[in-house]
């Protein structure tokens, strides 16, 4: 895979060796960019810290992945709100409709490892890791 929008579900996943850790490595370390937003890249960082990782690690172990961040702005931030509508149901977080937006701004499949995102029905390829 290559040319996606990736989820942080996607990253943690390689970071922290969970089920479906290779087939997310294969979907970034494509030929192509894997972009992730900013708002993703917190949520990333937040769960590093939560584990107890060194500022200096998380960081390190972030940039090995070569992704391109984008950020959130405004024009993301209001299709990111739009889409509580069809996605509340699926319960999806404003990590999760950032991701999904940004994949819908580029018209770029979104790659991550929750199911429930193949089901919403979005004008998006969604692709699942796991």
């Amino acid at each position: 895979m290559s040319d996606a929008v990736v989820d942080a579900s996607v990253v943690l996943a390689i970071l922290f060796r969970e089920p479906g850790a290779d087939n997310a490595a294969r979907a970034i370390g494509g030929p192509g960019v894997s972009l992730l937003s900013s708002v993703n890249l917190a949520e990333v960082f937040t769960r590093l810290t939560d584990a107890r990782w060194p500022p200096d690690r998380m960081q390190a172990a972030v940039a090995r992945l070569r992704l391109e961040i984008r950020d959130f702005d405004a024009e993301l931030a209001f299709s990111a709100g739009l889409l509580r509508t069809t996605t509340r149901q699926a319960g999806l977080s404003l990590g999760d409709r950032a991701c999904l937006a940004l994949g819908m701004r580029l018209a770029l499949p979104v790659v991550t490892a929750d199911r429930t995102w193949a089901e919403l029905g979005l004008p998006v390829e969604v692709v699942v890791v796991r």
